[in-house]
């Protein structure tokens, strides 16, 4: 059996150590780009009730999630909220591992609304502003990385409150088409620093720097990214510098193929490899007043390695 390092650079399309791993990541490119879906619509499965997948409406979902790392069922359940939904969805898929973050209710999953009063009215998700593009738990040690990020969706907002989606293996593949050394750059441990604080129990927390893009011992890409500007230390090669301008261009830009963009309604639910994603603004009235449940994991979604 191959132990972790062996895997990563002989059989990650992802490494870029020698002649074996450019050949499988180029076989993997072609394959990936020819599978993509084209547009929102195309991540679109309608289940009857998440809680209970039919094996149609799961090998549907799964195979989205195979080729972008994210599909989104249409569920009947509208404004039900039952947490019993989205949990149902990640045990289907293996996830078992939920990050149960200070400020997530009891059984993990965090109710994501607008909140006016206490400590949650000072963190961006619990209020209506715009929320850059992010990868979720960027911020976390390097040994507690979110492999998958799932959505449920109670009620949407009176107005506004889109999602921007893209597969960060295809922000990899863009950057590493237009300079490989674009990838090596994001791949050093210096790259992206969130400085020194304090923890949410008063305690101190020291400085958290590591790598944009990362293989984990599965072989797999992981990315940890904020366009944020605000905690964020970059290092100051030229190349970074460079790397992450041209990242954000392939993010900003309105005519791309790989970024999709649309508006989730209640009983809808985006189940992810922690893909790349932003939030619009929006305007609660008492009728729609937003709300998700986010659930974010230290795993992997199942059976979805890009090396398969």
């Amino acid at each position: 059996m191959q132990n972790a390092e062996q895997l990563n650079t002989t059989t990650s399309p992802f490494s870029l150590n020698n002649k074996s791993s450019e050949d499988l990541y180029k076989r993997w490119r072609d394959k990936k780009l020819a599978s993509h879906p084209q547009n929102i619509a195309d991540l679109l499965v309608e289940v009857k009730d998440p809680r209970s997948l039919s094996s149609n409406e799961y090998n549907a979902l799964l195979g989205l999630t195979q080729r972008a790392n994210m599909a989104i069922y249409v569920g009947t359940t509208g404004t039900d909220p039952s947490p019993e939904i989205p949990m149902a969805v990640a045990n289907k898929f293996g996830l078992g591992q939920i990050n149960k973050n200070w400020l997530a209710d009891d059984n993990g999953l965090t109710s994501l609304t607008v909140v006016n009063a206490g400590i949650r009215k000072k963190y961006i998700p619990y209020t209506n502003k715009l929320i850059h593009w992010h990868t979720d738990g960027y911020y976390n040690d390097p040994d507690k990385q979110i492999h998958a990020l799932n959505l449920h969706v109670v009620q949407k907002a009176e107005k506004g409150g889109e999602n921007q989606l893209m597969d960060h293996e295809i922000a990899y593949i863009l950057l590493r088409e237009k300079n490989p050394d674009f990838v090596r750059a994001l791949m050093q441990n210096n790259v992206m620093m969130i400085p020194a604080g304090t923890t949410s129990s008063g305690g101190f927390r020291s400085d958290r720097p590591g790598p944009v893009f990362s293989i984990s011992t599965d072989g797999n890409l992981h990315m940890r990214y904020t366009a944020r500007k605000r905690n964020i230390v970059w290092s100051q090669d030229p190349l970074v510098t460079e790397a992450i301008d041209y990242l954000q261009q392939i993010l900003n830009d309105e005519n791309s193929d790989y970024v999709f963009k649309g508006l989730l309604e209640p009983g809808m639910g985006l189940i992810s490899n922690n893909v790349l994603h932003d939030r619009s603004a929006f305007t609660d009235s008492i009728e729609h007043k937003r709300h998700y449940y986010r659930a974010r994991y230290f795993d992997r979604l199942a059976n979805t390695d890009s090396y398969l």
